[in-house]
């Protein structure tokens, strides 16, 4: 327990045991699989406007909720199923995001057609390989950068909703395309 208090963590997750353990066990660990791609995707579009740990907190709920992240069942939602949605206090109850729900989902499957997956897809933005950063604090890393910028306006191009420059960035952070852990957290090697 001693040694796990000693830990150097990026400032961001704070003493929050959730945020520590998403920090300790998911951000910037590269991310290839299409299934985990497309929960990040949804999580993330989620969070437009809000904060990472209001997702977090209801991530299961979202699981729960949306078919644990079951691309082709939600692609193909029937108004019936939005309607619950909006109706569950267990996620963000916004018409316009649930609707982006389903909508990212038929344009995600109609990316995994075209190129074989999403994987192949999105690494291709950074040469199928890791972006590896130097930031001393958390708070030295952009907001977004010119590949978050390219990546959203051609997913906007497609059709895709709520993914902003931001939170495309976040996204990239998240699934491992760029590694933005601090140079003094733990992880930053790990990684």
């Amino acid at each position: 327990m001693e040694k796990e208090a000693k830990k150097h963590r990026c400032g961001w997750c704070g003493q929050d045991p959730l945020y520590q353990a998403y920090h300790d066990q998911e951000w910037g660990v590269p991310v290839y699989d299409d299934q985990e791609l497309f929960e990040f995707l949804i999580l993330e579009t989620m969070q437009a406007g809000l904060s990472w740990i209001t997702i977090l907190r209801k991530r299961e709920n979202y699981r729960a909720a949306l078919d644990n992240f079951d691309v082709e069942k939600i692609a193909n939602y029937t108004q019936e199923k939005q309607d619950e949605l909006l109706l569950n206090a267990g996620i963000i109850r916004n018409k316009l995001k649930i609707k982006s729900i389903i909508t990212n989902a038929q344009l995600f499957l109609e990316i995994q057609q075209k190129h074989g997956s999403f994987s192949k897809f999105v690494w291709s933005y950074v040469n199928h390989q890791p972006i590896t950063n130097h930031w001393k604090s958390y708070k030295d890393a952009p907001a977004n950068t010119p590949l978050s910028d390219q990546l959203s306006k051609d997913l906007k191009k497609m059709g895709f909703k709520f993914v902003g420059s931001t939170i495309m960035y976040a996204f990239m952070q998240a699934t491992g395309m760029v590694n933005d852990h601090e140079t003094t957290c733990y992880r930053y090697d790990e990684v």
